[in-house]
């Protein structure tokens, strides 16, 4: 399974345990990026939309995305950010529930999503309200006033790992959408939106997906109810005949009519790339080899480093594809890491998160990471200024 030296362009005195933020650069990404820019883009200038498929690219690396998680064809298509996606999501769901007022999530949401549902209420400004409860308590707080439940499957700080058939049930028998977030899910693990049966989910490929920085979000509508969605941002490429410039919009068929704007080409052409990777890939044999090099790691960790505690559930089958410590100097002591060539990153308020990925991770790349990490705890090598200092980006 593990495919680094062929198909990922890693620096070779690098530990990179930080896949779950960036996933690092595929070989046949940056061919497909040069020949989009010096054939494509250079070479055929505005022909590019037709002659090389550029308009189709949303829904065709969509299609690709859309086998990773369960999503039957022309059911996801690709564009702008997650939290653009998030908002065309939950903004639908609530024209689709008009009698109810309660948007539920729960506290370990990645904050970009509360603050989407937060806009988008003050903007509607009809009484809508953002009810936000612990993650064990979400199943019991779904009643009859919840229009949406919005949800991301995994944890970002601990990785524990939502129960997406069951809570996805649960909505369902109140009569609520179910919105996924799969931003630490798609790549990570096996998803299956179709048997959940979820009316929606987004979800992000510069993580598991290795897309590249900024690369576009995804989302997926259920098949059934897709023609029905109405779209809260009517964006020109989600016109049912853009070219036609009507003054009036008109949605286009299913999934096209959650486009919006110019899809990002080079992006995408670096994330087409980099799904075709995923072709050799046996989800359920890629989320055991996670497990087993997680297990690994925490039973090193416990056993060598005791001053870090571990937040991400003991259980495997609880937890996303990374293992997150506390420990209350979590910024230095990871940014005394780095400077070793072990990458992970830190999350406030005391979080260090460490990502397994197996298609460029070995066991011999955990043992080596914690050695490194042994080193600079046992040696308190975090206790300098120059760790302690925050940069912009944890």
């Amino acid at each position: 399974m593990v495919l680094r030296k062929e198909f990922f362009d890693l620096p070779t005195d690098m530990i990179y345990l930080d896949g779950n933020s960036l996933g690092p650069l595929p070989v046949a990404a940056k061919a497909r990026v040069s020949d989009m820019i010096q054939n494509e883009w250079g070479g055929q200038l505005i022909k590019g939309w037709n002659a090389s498929g550029w308009m189709a690219q949303p829904s065709r690396v969509g299609d690709a995305v859309g086998r990773l998680i369960g999503a039957p064809t022309n059911t996801v298509v690709m564009g702008d950010t997650l939290s653009i996606k998030v908002y065309q999501a939950v903004a639908a769901a609530l024209k689709m529930r008009p009698n109810r007022r309660v948007i539920l999530s729960d506290s370990g949401n990645f904050p970009t999503d509360l603050y989407m549902v937060e806009g988008l209420i003050r903007t509607l400004d009809q009484g809508y309200e953002l009810r936000i409860v612990a993650p064990e308590d979400v199943a019991g707080a779904i009643d009859e006033r919840v229009a949406a439940v919005m949800l991301t499957q995994v944890d970002y700080r601990t990785g524990r790992l939502h129960d997406m058939d069951a809570l996805t049930a649960a909505a369902h028998n109140a009569g609520a959408v179910m919105i996924w977030d799969l931003a630490h899910s798609a790549g990570a693990l096996p998803v299956d939106v179709a048997r959940c049966e979820c009316e929606m989910a987004v979800g992000c490929t510069y993580k598991y997906l290795n897309g590249g920085p900024g690369a576009p979000a995804f989302i997926y509508v259920r098949a059934d109810i897709a023609p029905d969605i109405d779209p809260a941002l009517a964006g020109w490429l989600g016109h049912d005949a853009p070219f036609d410039f009507d003054l009036g919009y008109r949605p286009a068929a299913g999934i096209e009519r959650m486009r919006v704007g110019t899809p990002p080409v080079i992006q995408l052409a670096a994330l087409e790339a980099a799904m075709e990777i995923w072709e050799a890939v046996d989800m359920s044999d890629l989320r055991s080899e996670s497990i087993a090099l997680q297990e690994v790691f925490i039973r090193h960790i416990e056993t060598r480093v005791p001053q870090l505690t571990l937040v991400s559930p003991r259980d495997s089958g609880q937890r996303g594809s990374q293992v997150s410590f506390a420990f209350d100097q979590g910024y230095a002591a990871m940014q005394a890491l780095i400077a070793r060539g072990v990458i992970g990153d830190f999350r406030a308020p005391n979080i260090m998160r460490f990502g397994f990925t197996p298609l460029y991770i070995d066991e011999a790349d955990v043992i080596a990471a914690v050695d490194h990490i042994e080193v600079v705890m046992g040696d308190r090598l975090w206790d300098n200024p120059t760790y302690l200092t925050r940069q912009r980006v944890t």
